[in-house]
């Protein structure tokens, strides 16, 4: 899996605490490097072609045609990618760029996949999360690349605002399965730190979010999608039958990814993780004197940082992405990549949320899945079961 971080963006939402920049001056002198940095670790990917490419941000779509043909050309030549591949390729965009020519741009391009970033149809919430689009671009958008060909389509919501009532989330739900996206991925409003909202509900300006209405929202989200035809895949992603996200189902498994530009993470698929120095400029001056991946490694902590995983630290990680996921956990497999100790370590605390009723076998005494009643406590849950 290629994942390439574009780190620039109109303006910030007041939730956001990814990497990106509203400076968009050294937007040719990322690519550049991004160029350099794709040809540069190709090697810490397996030989052969990538099953899916993800441009994520940041705002991907916010790249001219030159800039996106440069990394395409660049994805090519380094292997990644030959062109005739079945591979998925993700672009996300804002509805703001989704313009006439934008959207010709992108249907003539290699992406096979949108990620659109709605967040909500209601002008209240967009403006209470500072969104750069409005209520009826949010719509526009969806309609206008559903009519030049993209059928597979994502979009994103966000439940639990401050902003956002009860009959605001049912109209968002209405909408997005009236447009006919076939992939919805919905998550709860975090107030992050260093964000403006978290500085807004750190001072009292306004209140904080409320568990209550999250527990309304995630469950008429549910009832919503179900009756839709959606299936939930995992805890904030519903799809329908064909259209799961390859790309982030690759992350919940465990499958090697590489993740390039400025804060992008990487994973080589045993037990290292990297990632890229969240800062624009020392990126670009990193990989201006970097030639070969023997550069990369010695440029070090001016450019990436890594972790060493623990067998603890993968077992638990694989708990939790297992649960959050409609296949479960299987304890034969546990025992295999783990041993027997710790598969019998989490059939021992498991044993207390099947008597509650937050966990189920299917069949009786095979695969652990999440009830109804335990979805909304995943996190808990996985983190009763860890090491």
């Amino acid at each position: 899996m290629l994942y390439l971080h574009i780190p620039f963006c109109k303006q910030a939402c007041s939730y956001c605490n990814f990497h990106f920049s509203t400076n968009l001056k050294q937007r040719d002198a990322v690519v550049t490097a991004m160029v350099r940095e794709l040809e540069v670790r190709r090697g810490e990917l397996p030989a052969g072609t990538v099953d899916t490419i993800y441009f994520g941000g940041g705002t991907p779509s916010i790249l001219r045609p030159d800039e996106l043909d440069r990394l395409f050309n660049a994805i090519r030549r380094a292997g990644y990618w030959g062109g005739q591949e079945v591979t998925e390729i993700t672009l996300e965009a804002n509805p703001d760029d989704l313009n006439t020519e934008t959207i010709a741009m992108l249907a003539d391009s290699p992406v096979n996949r949108l990620s659109i970033g709605i967040q909500s149809f209601d002008e209240a919430d967009l403006r209470f999360m500072n969104r750069a689009h409005d209520a009826r671009e949010a719509r526009t958008a969806v309609e206008k690349v559903v009519a030049a060909g993209f059928n597979n389509l994502s979009i994103d919501l966000i439940y639990g605002a401050q902003t956002t009532t009860d009959a605001t989330w049912a109209e968002n739900l209405r909408i997005a399965t009236q447009l006919g996206v076939n992939h919805i991925a919905a998550y709860a409003l975090t107030v992050e730190p260093r964000t403006a909202l978290g500085h807004r509900v750190t001072t009292g300006v306004i209140p904080d979010t409320d568990d209550e209405k999250f527990t309304r929202h995630f469950a008429m989200l549910i009832d919503h999608l179900g009756g839709a035809g959606f299936e939930h895949y995992e805890i904030s992603n519903f799809a329908r039958p064909g259209h799961r996200s390859r790309h982030n189902s690759g992350y919940w498994t465990g499958t090697p990814y590489l993740g390039v530009g400025p804060g992008a993470h990487s994973f080589d698929g045993t037990n290292r993780r990297r990632w890229n120095v969240s800062n624009n400029g020392t990126y670009v001056r990193a990989w201006t004197d970097i030639q070969s991946a023997t550069d990369f490694e010695t440029a070090g902590p001016l450019l990436f940082e890594e972790e060493l995983l623990t067998d603890r630290d993968r077992y638990n990680e694989y708990v939790m992405t297992g649960l959050r996921r409609t296949e479960g956990i299987d304890l034969t497999d546990l025992a295999l990549r783990f041993g027997r100790e710790k598969a019998d370590h989490f059939a021992r605390e498991a044993e207390r949320h099947l008597t509650a009723g937050t966990l189920h076998q299917v069949p009786p005494g095979g695969i652990f899945r999440l009830t109804r009643s335990g979805l909304a406590m995943a996190d808990g849950i996985a983190a009763d079961t860890f090491a």
